[in-house]
């Protein structure tokens, strides 16, 4: 189904345009298709080629990638805004290296193989940004193994919330909401579920953040940033 309604302002901000002029930002925003996808459904599979480049545009999704024993092993949390499959961006684009799974009804924009690398080709800047993004991927993956050589689980849960927080955190008078689960947060800490429960009841107790069902309040995000 051709796009025919007028782009959300998360596409219009997201870092893969970044740099571009609105009318450029447009055309190219047009030129994708809309696709709605349920809950628990996939938006793109590992290991399969990747014949298009996505772009979240309402819902939230997460990266994930399986291990050969079937085990979950999450990578993002994926939210308006955020790119997936920039291996179609590529003249000879390989398979999709991880697989990104709707966690809410979705709406994504969709772009061809032979679309984007047309758009590339016409608006080279998005190269460009591909890469910034993919960078900032690498780099958070790095800090994530740096910090499970070098830091406790205590350390690297508050630095999960605080880069939830900024990514999506909805701003509250008494602090700031994230919306994530203890098996999310243990995921996005590298521990378990079990010791991401234990740590944030000790922040509960110290009055550092308050719990409900699957959301964190961060009364005081300056207790969780860690040098």
């Amino acid at each position: 189904m051709v796009n025919s309604r007028s782009p959300s302002l998360a596409a219009l901000s997201s870092s893969f345009l970044a740099g571009l002029e609105r009318p450029a930002a447009n055309t190219i925003l047009a030129a994708a298709q809309i696709q709605r996808i349920s809950a628990k459904r996939n938006i793109s599979t590992e290991g399969c080629r990747a014949t298009r480049l996505f772009l979240v545009q309402r819902g939230r999704a997460r990266l994930y990638h399986l291990t050969k024993h079937g085990d979950l092993v999450l990578l993002a949390r994926l939210v308006p805004g955020d790119v997936i499959g920039l291996e179609a961006a590529l003249k000879r684009s390989p398979p999709y290296m991880a697989t990104a799974e709707a966690t809410s009804d979705c709406e994504v924009l969709a772009w061809e193989h032979s679309v984007i690398r047309k758009l590339v080709s016409l608006h080279p800047l998005l190269a460009e940004n591909a890469l910034h993004i993919s960078l900032g991927y690498l780099r958070t993956y790095i800090e994530r193994h740096v910090g499970l050589v070098t830091k406790t689980a205590e350390e690297r849960l508050a630095e999960a919330l605080v880069r939830l927080s900024d990514q999506s955190g909805q701003f509250h008078p008494e602090g700031i909401e994230v919306r994530a689960t203890n098996d999310e947060l243990g995921a996005l800490a590298d521990i378990s579920p079990f010791t991401a429960s234990r740590v944030l009841n000790n922040w509960v107790h110290a009055g550092t953040v308050s719990k409900g069902r699957g959301r964190v309040l961060l009364l005081a995000p300056e207790a969780l940033m860690i040098d």
